[in-house]
């Protein structure tokens, strides 16, 4: 996967910014959907390893993030991480995944499908960690344990990958 540097003006920035909190997505995410719409992309494998990848920046984040005591915005990337790890899996399949109650309703397909209890738990704690970007009310050794809960979880959904 490449990474490009785009330069836009501020309005067009603040504008994406809006476009992506409205829609419960990173901005990276909705920058490159716009892009696979635009070129008529379908390849499910393209689409799967653009959230691979988004998984695997927000983990990173997630860490550095934590490192820094900065443990609120170091829910969020976890959260981000584990989301973008579903959307993989239902990228895969030739599904797009557009909200919160979406993912739920895959997320509790998978847990269906591999009879893994742990997946549900796990994605509890992603879920507690997104509540904790909001609400700051998680001490930090709350985060960085449901970071590590996290970190399995997207372990083994990209064990399910193709």
């Amino acid at each position: 996967m490449a990474t490009v540097t785009i330069v836009l003006p501020d309005k067009a920035l603040r504008s994406l910014k809006e476009r992506a909190e409205l829609e419960g997505k990173p901005l990276e995410e909705l920058i490159s959907e716009s892009v696979f719409k635009t070129l008529d992309i379908r390849d499910p494998q393209a689409k799967a390893e653009l959230h691979l990848e988004l998984c695997e920046k927000y983990m990173r984040e997630a860490e550095e993030l934590l490192a820094r005591g900065d443990h609120v915005q170091a829910s969020e990337k976890a959260w981000s991480a584990a989301s973008q790890m579903v959307k993989a899996l239902a990228a895969q399949e030739g599904r797009d995944l557009k909200s919160h109650r979406e993912l739920h309703e895959y997320l509790a397909s998978i847990v269906e499908r591999t009879k893994d209890a742990e997946l549900r738990k796990t994605w509890s704690a992603a879920g507690e960690l997104h509540r904790n970007f909001y609400e700051a009310w998680l001490p930090q050794e709350l985060v960085k344990g449901y970071l590590e809960d996290v970190k399995g979880f997207v372990d083994k959904l990209r064990k399910l990958l193709q």
